[in-house]
């Protein structure tokens, strides 16, 4: 993969304690049931992956593209794997405004406890900030550092900037398997909006003369523009979700398994005979977080419907499916943690479910009230919501300062 841009709006407001604390065990039972399916370089690898990250923020009930899933991803994830980091061998170092200053001392720690090249993590970590301020200039000043690394010194960062004038954020994505001399192209992707202010990006093949002469030339020298992106992820400005911000078949297709296959089909993920067909969309939809191809997270708004989001778009957060899912969930790893992987593989039948109903339609035309059907599946979320415990919080506050990385 090449360099990738997205547009990520800064929102005010904060993560009201009851979703912030289900963000931490969903993110910890999401990342489990990863380790156990597929080992610990496929959630570095998928963390790495910016349409991923998206999808994983919006599942987490997060607002579905605004920059605040940064933050918000990486404190739960940090929160909810620190427990069992030592069993998973997976750590996550860190993150916004002064976390972001103790990484290396965090590294430093965590390389005496598990016999880590921590010197050398600390370098990369440092390198990676240098590259984002200094050899890529873009406008965005850095804000947020977050470093996750297994036990075997493997590590993806994710870190992002930030232009209060534009009140847009950039975030960049780096994976060791990519990083290599670390001033060649070393990003898996970088999040933004194109051609709101000069870019100069050292770090392409193209600017290898210019690196050789310097990295840190001027902003205003546009000698070495960053070159066309091959993945872009856009998100816009605008709060609601709307049917061009996905894939209805997609969509469709989870809904189409929900509701015409039913819990019956799916008994090894039961507790008990009540689960409904509401929790059982939300379940596919994660276990496509958990299962799906890099390809599948081009529409990540579409995840947002599993359990909605804080701001209340496309609903507001129904906690009683959330608490659902997490139940679900939990039960489905631990019993694959003890060799009963019966309901965690039926999380990955739900998924293949979902994919079959979606190719048979592919070949179909989308119904012209296609979309008209979206809004009345937002709207009816927005009527049951108080039965559900909907719930919508985080008030406006100030957005945060500028913050450099020490380097």
């Amino acid at each position: 993969m090449r360099t990738g841009t997205a547009n990520l709006p800064l929102h005010g407001g904060r993560v009201p304690l009851w979703l912030a604390s289900r963000m931490a065990r969903l993110g910890r039972v999401i990342v489990e049931g990863l380790v156990l399916a597929y080992g610990r370089g496929e959630v570095l690898r998928r963390l790495a992956d910016p349409f991923w990250f998206q999808a994983l923020g919006c599942v987490m009930g997060m607002d579905w593209h605004s920059s605040g899933i940064t933050t918000s991803v990486l404190g739960a994830l940090k929160r909810g794997l620190a427990p069992v980091e030592h069993e998973l061998g997976l750590h996550v170092c860190g993150g916004r405004g002064r976390h972001s200053r103790q990484t290396p001392a965090e590294l430093l720690a965590l390389g005496e406890r598990r016999s880590l090249d921590a010197p050398a993590l600390v370098r990369a970590s440092r390198l990676v900030a240098k590259v984002d301020s200094a050899a890529v200039q873009d406008g965005f000043d850095l804000y947020l550092h977050g470093f996750v690394v297994t036990d075997d010194g493997h590590w993806t960062v994710v870190q992002q900037g930030m232009n209060p004038e534009l009140r847009q954020a950039r975030r960049y994505h780096w994976l060791w398997e990519r990083a290599g001399s670390f001033v060649e192209e070393p990003h898996t992707a970088i999040d933004g909006q194109p051609g709101t202010a000069p870019i100069l990006n050292l770090t392409d093949h193209g600017a290898a003369a210019s690196r050789s002469k310097t990295v840190a030339l001027a902003v205003s020298d546009p000698a070495a523009v960053v070159a066309q992106v091959e993945r872009v992820l856009t998100m816009p400005s605008h709060h609601d979700v709307r049917a061009q911000n996905l894939d209805l078949r997609r969509m469709g297709a989870a809904l189409h398994v929900a509701a015409k296959l039913g819990p019956a089909s799916f008994p090894e993920l039961l507790l008990t005979p009540r689960i409904g067909q509401r929790t059982l969309f939300a379940l596919a939809l994660v276990a496509e977080v958990v299962h799906g191809a890099p390809s599948r997270f081009s529409d990540p708004a579409r995840f947002s419907f599993a359990h909605g989001g804080k701001d209340g778009h496309p609903f507001p957060v129904p906690l009683k499916i959330y608490d659902e899912t997490l139940r679900v969930l939990r039960q489905a790893v631990d019993r694959a943690k003890l060799g009963q992987a019966d309901k965690l593989a039926a999380l990955a039948r739900l998924d293949d479910q979902c994919r079959l109903a979606e190719a048979a339609a592919r070949d179909k035309p989308l119904p012209a009230s296609a979309a008209s059907i979206l809004a009345a599946v937002v709207a009816h979320e927005k009527r049951v919501s108080p039965a559900l415990d909907g719930r919508v919080g985080g008030a406006n506050r100030p957005r945060p300062r500028q913050l450099r990385l020490p380097l």
